[in-house]
């Protein structure tokens, strides 16, 4: 997928950094205090690290595309590491919050856990996670050629209760694109040791 997302970087941008996230973002409000710091993972251009900057938030992105991070941060005015997520060491990090926001929709259904578990290692016990996935069934390859996994809740969320992740808030999101999809959410907890 980094082909699709460096090559078209600026069309992206253009079709997903206009569209408001607050209907998604607003539960994370009462879950985190101003002042809390959260990684973006698979930030794209910055449209949610800026969202969430302007409500105080102390926001890192984290991206792939070296085309989509330059974006990211000239948009958000923030950080942004780049890195693989499916290679990157993420326990050189410590977070309050991460955000997975279409994120891992282009993992495989049965590399999602290990996948997850890496990055998990970013956050902090009792930190708070934002997931969305596409739901369905199977998978579905869009008119760029992007494949994308589609989960039922019955699949997900056995995996993230393996993980560890209590489930404070689960939610159903029709895309604000206008596209048919159904988004997957849930706001999760990491465990207490």
């Amino acid at each position: 997928m980094t082909d699709y997302y460096q090559c078209f970087a600026s069309v992206y941008n253009r079709r997903t950094f206009p569209v408001d996230p607050a209907g998604f973002l607003l539960p994370l409000l009462s879950a985190l205090p101003r002042g809390s710091r959260v990684l973006d993972v698979g930030c794209g251009s910055g449209r949610d690290l800026l969202w969430l900057r302007r409500r105080g938030f102390v926001m890192t992105g984290f991206e792939r595309s070296e085309g989509l991070a330059a974006l990211a941060e000239s948009q958000s005015g923030c950080p942004v590491i780049r890195g693989d997520f499916r290679t990157f060491d993420f326990s050189t990090l410590s977070f309050d919050g991460l955000l997975l926001v279409a994120a891992l929709v282009h993992v495989p259904h049965d590399e999602l856990e290990g996948v997850l578990q890496g990055i998990l290692e970013a956050l902090r016990p009792g930190g708070a996670l934002l997931l969305s996935l596409k739901k369905g069934e199977g998978t579905k390859a869009d008119d760029t050629g992007r494949l994308f996994y589609r989960w039922q809740p019955a699949v997900l969320d056995p995996i993230l209760e393996r993980l560890g992740l209590d489930a404070w808030r689960t939610a159903e999101y029709p895309s604000a694109m206008g596209a048919a999809d159904i988004w997957l959410t849930r706001y999760l907890r990491k465990s207490e040791p």
